[in-house]
């Protein structure tokens, strides 16, 4: 067995010390040491966009980036998105528009569309579609996700 390594990472604005073994992906290490469980193992194989977070404000796979590879870099989880007392505006037009159903893609579809909206205040469709186009949602047919991020750019609460 390996030896465990001291990591500390930034989530969500926050220093959060732990132990990781030097192979451990930092999905496992949020879900399972960290306690964050919005980022959800799907495939396991970085395909299907469930596990996705901001790392330095990027979308990436959680569970294909290792944890000791995430130190001095800022991680953000759908947790961070938003306080526990109020959902962002993106949250609540998900919500409000019925752009969640079962609700297992939404963490990465949010963490996807809040990196677009950061990019791009004001997206086009196409551009809203391409930011989700690496997230499966077996529910939703997208279009309600889709209408959500256009009622958010609308009122300028991005």
């Amino acid at each position: 067995m390996s030896a465990t390594v001291h990591v500390t990472l930034t989530v969500n604005g926050e220093a959060r010390a732990l132990q990781t073994m030097p192979f451990e992906t930092l999905l496992t290490s949020l879900r399972d040491r960290l306690g964050l469980t919005a980022a959800k193992r799907g495939c396991n194989q970085g395909v299907c966009g469930a596990c996705s977070v901001l790392i330095d404000g990027r979308p990436a796979r959680a569970c294909l980036s290792l944890t000791a590879n995430c130190v001095d870099q800022e991680i953000t989880t759908v947790e961070g998105l938003s306080t526990p007392l109020e959902l962002s505006p993106l949250q609540a037009a998900l919500v409000r528009t019925g752009g969640i159903q079962c609700g297992f893609c939404t963490p990465g579809m949010l963490v996807s569309l809040t990196a677009l909206l950061q990019e791009s205040p004001r997206p086009t469709r196409d551009e809203i579609r391409t930011a989700i186009s690496s997230n499966i949602c077996r529910c939703t047919g997208y279009q309600k996700i889709v209408e959500a991020v256009v009622d958010v750019v609308a009122v300028g609460a991005a």
